[in-house]
């Protein structure tokens, strides 16, 4: 057997972090010959940052990566030390699954689950330009010379683009953690064209565990009901011998020193020149905008099983390390703690979202796609997602197939690729619940019903897990239909109930499903007067049927917009439209419309500075068919 190195390749991907993670996967699973090329292989899936996946916004990601068939959910759910439902006390909406994950077993097991992989080669390697011919990208050349052809890129370079760390006066080349710096790939994608910005994040110190007073800290414990991320997961494997978290607070001691010493913070200083993440501060910018606050929450987060190492969420800083000491040292139950690892600013390079197509494939080279925080996002969750959906759509478009692209009534992911090529962002994007207008029908709970099928039609979800969503989908319809037609009838048995609970009596019989509808009522509640069901059901069967019940009006609402916004989206803008030929559109339209290049009315109506009277002048000109006529004029 010939032992020649494949040189060739359907799909690279350049870095291996979160998103380089998911595309790769992505692409090999879709039956793609895919290379990752990483600058470390010890660094695959790394957490740099806060060693934990989920949270508001981020939690529900992470549940649709896993329904399209991804593998960050699959992986937290083997490595996690604690797992914690968030705003349990709120609606289904907001509902949000945060898990700690051991850091150093989650990047082993993905780093193990990509070696594993048909089809894919994992190799170690600086990438130092992309080839490039006719605006078309075939293919990287690595430092040694090497180079790999390939029919699409996908760059997932994340925070080591031209990355520098800052420590006080200290600022030096470096990737996150004091991994290497990729350079002269930053400088080839200014050389081929692209529209660069900077940006900045940071991380907080890490403690040893054991010079830490817990005992004056408040406990966080995890869930004692079992939760999980991938619908693939069951509830005889959840863990029950989880790691708590630890809650403490800053205090007015620890606001003057940061005070006295905002002279030698590097970003009041001008050391730091990108701009940094908005919801996501580091201590010294909270003590400066919220100056009235006399205290800020500070979590004390594990690493893992097998180290000393303690994250101190809430304490993001690039101070001086006497004066990180000091500051930690003011906290209560740090009193003793020794700093393990130094909080620390990085700088690095972004590639200007609004350059790119729906499909993360930038306008300007074909076959070239960027994903993750290299597109100006912060958080894994969110440069998890970015990096599958790049995967899908290199996939399909060397399969010329149509596009994937999910629309922002479909999941979180649309919501945040099309702010990021529509609106664009001017400091490192974090997914919000905020940010979705049609967030009741983006729930935790919903996933699957609503991403499953295209999961299983782009071909990431095989036919076994398809089967048993396809069984939960049925349990659930059948459900709901005979709660429709079971009837309650006001026995004293019902009304004492009622009583008990201080509500309503029944005047009346009621169906049901009717009776489910009071905010009191549970399903657990309204099962003690009817028949059970054939089958019985699985809990997150019932979750899903009490959800669908309660908020059915609101739901109905919901989907009723997004039928009007359907119609919007289904008239698309031809590509080779010339907005300065359309003299009714004011000048700021022109110029954005021009910039960003929309595919469709709907997104051309969500662009800063388009207006409601400029999208009614181009949808006009669009339906008349000027644009035809125009064309056959030229020819």
């Amino acid at each position: 057997m010939e032992n020649t190195e494949i040189r060739d390749y359907d799909v690279i991907v350049v870095g291996g972090g979160h998103a380089g993670s998911e595309a790769s996967l992505a692409a090999a699973r879709m039956g793609m010959s895919t290379l990752l090329v990483t600058l470390n292989l010890d660094m695959i899936g790394f957490m740099p940052c806060n060693p934990s996946i989920g949270g508001p916004a981020k939690g529900v990601v992470v549940r649709e990566i896993d329904a399209l068939g991804g593998e960050m959910g699959r992986n937290i759910d083997k490595t996690y030390i604690q797992m914690r439902m968030l705003n349990t006390g709120k609606g289904p909406a907001v509902r949000a699954l945060r898990a700690q994950a051991d850091k150093h077993a989650y990047q082993s097991e993905l780093k193990h689950t990509l070696e594993k992989e048909d089809n894919l080669v994992v190799k170690q390697g600086i990438v130092e330009k992309l080839l490039v011919k006719d605006d078309v990208c075939y293919g990287v050349e690595l430092s040694t010379g090497t180079q790999y052809t390939s029919k699409a890129v996908i760059i997932t370079a994340g925070t080591a683009l031209r990355g520098e760390i800052i420590i006080g006066e200290l600022k030096y080349s470096s990737g996150p953690n004091n991994s290497l710096p990729s350079i002269g790939l930053a400088n080839n994608l200014k050389e081929i064209g692209l529209e660069i910005e900077r940006f900045k994040t940071g991380t907080p110190p890490r403690v040893k565990s054991s010079t830490i007073d817990y005992s004056v800290t408040e406990e966080q414990p995890g869930d004692k009901q079992p939760n999980h991320f991938s619908f693939e997961s069951h509830d005889e494997n959840y863990r029950t011998d989880q790691l708590p978290c630890w809650l403490t607070y800053t205090n007015l001691d620890t606001h003057t020193l940061i005070r006295d010493n905002l002279h030698r913070a590097p970003m009041f200083t001008g050391i730091v020149e990108g701009v940094g993440a908005r919801y996501c501060p580091s201590i010294e910018d909270k003590i400066v905008r919220f100056s009235d606050k006399p205290r800020h929450q500070i979590f004390l987060e594990p690493e893992g099983e097998h180290t000393e190492e303690v994250y101190v969420q809430g304490l993001s800083t690039s101070l001086p390390e006497d004066v990180q000491k000091e500051m930690v040292q003011s906290i209560e139950g740090l009193e003793q703690a020794k700093i393990m690892r130094s909080g620390y600013a990085i700088e690095y390079d972004v590639v200007v979202p609004h350059q790119l197509r729906p499909t993360l494939e930038t306008m300007k080279i074909s076959g070239l796609y960027t994903a993750g925080q290299t597109n100006g996002t912060s958080g894994y969750e969110e440069a998890a997602c970015q990096g599958l959906m790049a995967g899908i759509n290199a996939a399909l478009k060397i399969q010329g197939k149509e596009p994937f692209i999910l629309k922002r009534s479909d999941a979180y992911i649309g919501v945040l690729i099309d702010d990021l090529v529509t609106k664009g962002t001017n400091e490192p994007y974090r997914l919000l619940t905020s940010r979705a207008e049609y967030r009741l029908l983006l729930r935790h709970d919903n996933a699957d019903l609503r991403l499953t099928d295209m999961g299983y039609e782009i071909g990431l979800v095989d036919d076994t897990r398809f089967a048993q969503y396809q069984e939960k989908k049925e349990m659930v319809e059948n459900e709901l239909e005979r709660l429709g037609k079971i009837r309650l009838k006001p026995t004293q048995e019902i009304q004492t109930f009622l009583e008990e609970r201080g509500l309503a009596p029944l005047k009346d019989g009621i169906l049901a499903r009717d009776f489910l509808k009071r905010p009191e009522i549970t399903y657990y509640d309204l099962s003690a007067f009817i028949p059970s069901p054939e089958k019985e059901l699985p809990r997150y069967v019932i979750e899903q049927v009490e959800i669908q019940v309660k908020y059915e009006g609101y739901i109905k609402k919901a989907k009723d917009k997004v039928e009007k916004l359907k119609r919007m989206e289904a008239k698309r803008i031809p590509e080779n439209i010339d907005y300065k030929a359309i003299n009714s559109l004011a000048t700021e339209a022109v110029q954005k419309l021009e910039k960003i290049r929309p595919e469709t009315i709907a997104q051309a109506s969500r662009i800063s500075g388009v207006n409601p009277s400029d999208i009614s002048i181009l949808m006009v000109y669009i339906e008349q068919g000027k644009i035809a006529k125009i064309d056959s004029e030229k020819a």
